[in-house]
């Protein structure tokens, strides 16, 4: 792996990329960590292009008609929460024939040790590595021509998935340095926000998702005012009153959690919501957070409904960002072709 020259990105225009996979309910972790950041993105001046990864999707079986609707509702519960496909590039990635080619071609860049040494695919495949698809194992490349095929700068993600930009960063290192180029730009990782990696309210210490067993675990983007309430006023907690400084809350992952969870839908910082709650028990506390998130997320719950009500109007927005996909697309995959020596038709 070498490095990029420290100057390299200055070359490029600043854009942002990132994805979700449509693999059904979205939960308040993809809202807080994800979508909320989006929306915010588009404000900043910068352009910004949003991804339904549908291909990475199938990595593991997916029956077709669900993939179909769970694409639908992904690309619904962006929209509710604030990402506007007229100021955004709103897509699902199979749409684009760029990120199956691109990955391709970085397939042949990446290198097997670094795909061994990915822990999500040490977690996700655990065991029984041999029985999983050739396709889990080399997602991240294609996670890397998700980014590279629009020459993205910036990625937000969570906590967890940095490997994945790190690895991007190689791959793009890589190629540069054996084609004797600097064709490709080195993209960051964008992690920021107070609840990037929002916990199970079942268990702190495990990371809230949407394949958990429990359904009171998460927050459903689809789940309703007294669903929402219900959840966070059931939310796992210890006996303790809420300290008034951070420090009182290392020991604590479910108090920890539910702070980090109110601070970020109020946008305000951890250490302020324990002045304003400090010394109060989740008596307290809870039935407060049920209350904001309700008011924050009833509305997003409520429009994915109204979106969802009308698939072909969804099927129109991912077609016309399709369209606005491949024309920055296409022109970066055909001269990473012609950088590789493949003769193109003109």
């Amino acid at each position: 792996m070498t490095d990029q020259p420290a100057d390299l990105n200055a070359k490029f225009k600043p854009r942002i990329f990132s994805g979700i996979q449509p693999s059904g309910n979205l939960t308040l972790g993809n809202y807080l960590g994800a979508l909320k950041r989006f929306a915010q993105k588009q404000d900043e001046g910068i352009e910004t292009i949003y991804c339904l990864v549908d291909l990475h999707a199938i990595t593991v079986w997916q029956d077709p008609e669900d993939l179909k609707r769970q694409t639908r509702e992904a690309a619904a519960a962006f929209i509710a929460s604030g990402v506007d496909p007229t100021r955004s590039v709103l897509f699902n990635q199979s749409q684009v024939s760029a990120h199956a080619e691109m990955g391709w071609l970085l397939n042949c860049v990446a290198r097997m040790g670094w795909m061994n040494r990915m822990t999500q695919w040490k977690d996700k495949a655990g065991k029984s590595a041999e029985k999983q698809s050739l396709g889990l194992f080399a997602y991240p490349a294609l996670m890397a021509a998700d980014i590279l095929t629009y020459h993205a700068t910036m990625v937000p993600v969570g906590e967890d998935q940095k490997q994945h930009v790190e690895l991007t960063r190689d791959i793009a290192a890589k190629f540069n340095h054996d084609y004797k180029t600097d064709f490709f730009p080195s993209p960051e990782p964008l992690i920021e926000g107070v609840a990037t990696r929002v916990m199970s309210l079942r268990d702190g210490s495990k990371k809230m998702s949407k394949s958990d067993p429990s359904d009171a675990s998460r927050i459903n983007l689809t789940d309703d005012a007294d669903t929402i309430a219900k959840k966070f006023r059931k939310a796992v907690t210890d006996p303790a009153e809420l300290p008034f400084e951070m420090e009182g809350l290392e020991a604590r992952p479910e108090a920890r959690n539910l702070v980090n969870i109110y601070a970020a839908l109020a946008d305000m910082s951890p250490e302020a919501v324990l002045g304003e709650f400090g010394g109060k028990g989740f008596g307290t506390f809870k039935p407060a957070l049920a209350d904001l998130a309700v008011a924050k997320l009833e509305p997003i719950s409520r429009e994915m409904g109204r979106l969802m009500a009308d698939p072909a109007e969804i099927d129109r927005t991912l077609s016309e960002g399709a369209a606005r996909a491949r024309a920055i697309a296409q022109p970066i995959l055909e001269e990473t072709l012609d950088i590789m020596g493949m003769i193109r038709g003109r």
